[in-house]
């Protein structure tokens, strides 16, 4: 009998040993396995790692994501570019092996999927070893006795291999004893955690930086770290409350981490495969949703070298790209076309020698320059770092390398000075190397900001005595102006207008005519609303241009001529058109535009050949791009523009099939506090325009809004929203999509050449958003920020209320007559409208 029990209790005993994992534990031991459809959940339950399937995939992939926040963001996939594709769970487990790597098998563990590939000797010994969920969300594999969850002697850590996340507390950077880089690589898309190409890490140089790319393409640097942050880092970032920002660099590791400040807080770092950007967000109980609180790139400034060689970008003037004092552009012609990339040179370059004669300009206020060439000592002394550089004519310019208390060691720069932008984060020098002549004793430049104001300050008493002339003589010089021009007395004739200056390079009607090879039918590219648009060619660069002729029988295009002239003059982001300068000569008024090979969207979204190519991602890409414009109208811009003609034939594409919003002719300038007004001109286009607008007048940020909404639409369906597009069942676009959405088929709207390209929970979703920028009443739409954030993330999002403005066919005793109706049963009348 005592053998019988003791066999019994030695069975229960293995049985409990060799268990399968069905608990919230955070661990996983040589005799254990973790199964799909269980966890383990770190000792203070903040993460959870187990199986997932992304989006619409069907793939299963291992994953961490936080514990208690309802909306799942993954932010570690172990098996990320090899997915489980044996969709029977039951088969697939994650164990430690014999030899003491972490395993994922599947097909009842005849496959192998992922292994941690662990070739350490201290593995021989595998019965002491566990692989353990921590609370900060690393998943380590360590001795069993080991309780340390900072310890540097973890086996193997998922910190080291990380995906498109940044956990507080995790490197980003390398491990220098074992060559590890660890940088952040983007998901492919919603529905596939695969590497993409969208990459940020540390670059190893003798002053490294961290640098976003895509592929091989540099998009983004942060500056060099200067020992309170990265130069090129914004006031907002440096002075986070939400972060504290680390960055470490010694012969064992250079890498950049951070931590929370309030420990409450849950925030983290990811990579946006579809806007090319990183951001940091953060989870909002409150709201129930993740906040984006910063991203980069920010604004055209910050894309990687935007002014060229020694031109520095300034984001709020016009034009972005100045060159420094004491510089000039390098081809004056180029440069006032806004074509920057040559940048700039010193004045008298080609009478400049080194060794002769050379000083340093002082240099405040501004992004360090790139550091792929430069040399660094973090012991020298600044005045020994300025005769470092003097003995080498490739140096072009030295500052302290650690900006913190009074500034200590040298960072010297050789070759051209590139990627140079204002930033008033830091009071840190630069000082660069030029003619001597032009520098005085306390550094500045001739020509220089400070020399002005000197100048300025010993010419006061003759320019207080010359001031009362000088009005007199502009009053009446404007009045004769006015007398003698009456056609550029038209321009000017709105009060709210008068003091608006142009601030466009011209162009003379000579060279427009030469361009356009005297405005030839050949060169003609279609008919705007105001007048026909050309392809043209400077002779003196051969640059291609678009030029747009205001037609001399519209009176009323004259006023939508200078609101254009005016805001294309202000305006500057990468997705609106780049108005290269303006012609007024005589009658002749026309405005000229970087060409757009690809021309307009409609006239590849409505043509059945055309259409074809654009597959999924591009459409998405355009209307991201057609958003994040709209947001730099509505709110990040130096004026508040609401564009109220947003349609297709207003979307241009460039070489790369990126959106790029376009005529401003309609466009309306408010203040900043202003987010909204009334007019009694309706103007706009059919189909296109918010009920509010086209029947009271009313427009504000939501009537483009509401135009975005049918734009979308129009780009996932590849109809047209104006007329009845779908006469089989009486809607237009518009209400044929909502039909569609309250039978649950949203899916058969997306157009039939995208079927073996779109990504459907993109797709559906971006139907969503579309209904909800619909909405009848301007304050259930959401505004232009929180739409790009519902299309780049997987929130949950609102189900939407019904569209205003449906156009459905009446049919009335066997006749049908076609009304357009909106939900509150009016009609539109007596509009202006394109």
């Amino acid at each position: 009998m005592t053998n019988i029990l003791s066999m019994i209790l030695f069975v229960i005993l293995n049985l409990l040993f060799f268990f399968k994992l069905s608990t919230a534990i955070d661990t996983i031991t040589q005799f254990q396995s973790l199964d799909d459809g269980n966890t383990l959940v770190s000792n203070d339950g903040t993460f959870e790692l187990g199986f997932f399937t992304p989006g619409s995939s069907t793939n299963r992939y291992v994953g961490i994501w936080y514990k208690n926040i309802p909306k799942r963001r993954i932010v570690w996939v172990a098996n990320r570019d090899n997915p489980i594709k044996d969709n029977n769970s039951n088969s697939t487990m994650l164990i430690i092996s014999n030899e003491g790597n972490l395993v994922l098998l599947s097909n009842n563990n005849q496959t192998l999927v992922w292994s941690t590939n662990i070739t350490t000797r201290s593995l021989s010994t595998t019965s002491s070893h566990v692989a353990q969920l921590l609370d900060n969300g690393n998943f380590v594999i360590k001795a069993n006795n080991n309780t340390d969850q900072q310890s540097n002697n973890f086996l193997w850590q998922g910190f080291d291999f990380p995906c498109d996340t940044l956990l507080p507390d995790m490197k980003l950077g390398w491990d220098l004893k074992i060559g590890l880089n660890r940088p952040l690589t983007s998901w492919k898309n919603w529905d596939d955690p695969s590497s993409g190409d969208l990459t940020w890490g540390i670059v190893l140089r003798s002053n490294p930086e961290i640098v976003l790319k895509r592929g091989s393409v540099e998009i983004h640097r942060s500056g060099p770290w200067n020992g309170v942050g990265f130069s090129g880092a914004p006031m907002e970032i440096v002075t986070s409350t939400v972060v504290v920002a680390r960055s470490v660099n010694n012969s064992n590791e250079v890498y950049y981490s951070y931590s929370l400040v309030n420990k409450s807080n849950v925030s983290i770092t990811y990579l946006n495969q579809t806007l090319s950007l990183h951001e940091r967000i953060i989870w909002s109980p409150e709201d129930n949703t993740w906040s984006g609180i910063e991203s980069v790139p920010k604004d055209d400034c910050d894309v990687y070298n935007h002014c060229g060689p020694y031109g520095n970008c300034i984001y709020n003037p016009s034009p972005i790209c100045q060159c420094l004092d004491g510089f000039e552009p390098k081809s004056p012609q180029n440069w006032d076309a806004s074509n920057w990339t040559q940048g700039c040179v010193r004045k008298g370059e080609e009478t400049w020698n080194c060794g002769v004669n050379d000083g340093f300009g002082t240099f405040s206020g501004l992004k360090l320059p790139d550091t792929t060439h430069t040399w660094v000592d973090a012991n020298m002394t600044l005045e020994n770092c300025k005769n470092k550089c003097l003995e080498n004519c490739s140096c072009m310019a030295y500052s302290n390398l650690d900006v913190a208390g009074d500034g200590s060691g040298c960072s010297i720069w050789f070759g051209d000075l590139i990627d140079l932008k204002q930033i008033l984060t830091f009071q840190q020098y630069l000082y660069i190397r030029m003619d001597a002549s032009t520098v005085d004793s306390s550094g500045d430049v001739s020509g220089g900001k400070k020399n002005h104001t000197l100048a300025i300050a010993v010419t006061i008493p003759l320019v207080v005595i010359l001031l009362l002339v000088i009005i007199v003589f502009y009053v009446y010089m404007r009045k004769r102006k006015q007398r003698e021009n009456s056609e550029i007395n038209t321009l000017t004739e709105e009060k709210d207008e008068d003091q608006q200056d142009f601030e466009l390079p011209f162009f003379n009607i000579s060279t427009m005519i030469s361009a356009t090879n005297d405005f030839s039918n050949y060169n003609k590219l279609g008919e705007g609303g105001f007048g026909p648009v050309y392809k043209g060619t400077l002779a003196t660069d051969g640059q291609e241009i678009a030029v747009k002729r205001l037609s001399g029988s519209s009176k009323q295009g004259t006023r939508e001529f200078k609101n254009e002239v005016i805001l294309c003059a202000k305006l500057q982001h990468r997705n609106l058109v780049k108005v290269l300068g303006c012609c007024i000569q005589g009658e002749e008024r026309m405005l000229i535009y970087e060409y757009m090979p690809n021309k307009s969207l409609d006239s590849f979204l409505f043509d059945s050949a055309q259409k074809k190519l654009l597959d999924w991602y591009k459409r998405f890409n355009i209307i991201c791009g057609v958003a994040r414009g709209l947001i730099y109208l509505h709110q990040d811009s130096r004026l508040r523009i609401i564009h109220r003609d947003l349609k297709p034939s207003n979307i241009l594409l460039d070489n790369d099939m990126n959106a790029k919003i376009s005529d401003f002719g309609l466009a309306k300038i408010c203040g900043d506090d202003q987010v909204e007004g009334n007019t009694k001109r309706v103007v706009g286009t059919h189909g296109y325009m918010a009920p509010e607008y086209a029947i009271d007048g009313l427009f504000s940020t939501k009537s483009d809004v509401f135009s975005f909404g049918v734009l979308l639409l129009e780009i996932v369906s590849g109809q047209k929203n104006k007329g009845l597009t779908f006469p089989s069942n009486n809607h237009n676009l518009v209400g044929h999509a909502w039909r569609l959405w309250k039978e649950g088929n949203s899916e058969e709207l997306i157009d039939d050449c995208l079927k073996d390209s779109y990504i459907p929970s993109e797709a559906l979703r971006s139907i969503q958003v579309g209904l909800l920028c619909l909405q009848l009443h301007p304050n259930d739409r959401p505004n232009m920020t929180y739409v790009l954030a519902m299309l780049t993330n997987e929130s949950v999002l609102a189900q939407p209320k019904e569209p205003g403005f449906i156009i459905q066919r009446v049919f009335d005793e066997g006749e049908s007559t076609t009304k357009p109706f909106s939900i509150n049963e009016v009609t539109i009348s007596l509009i202006d409208a394109r």
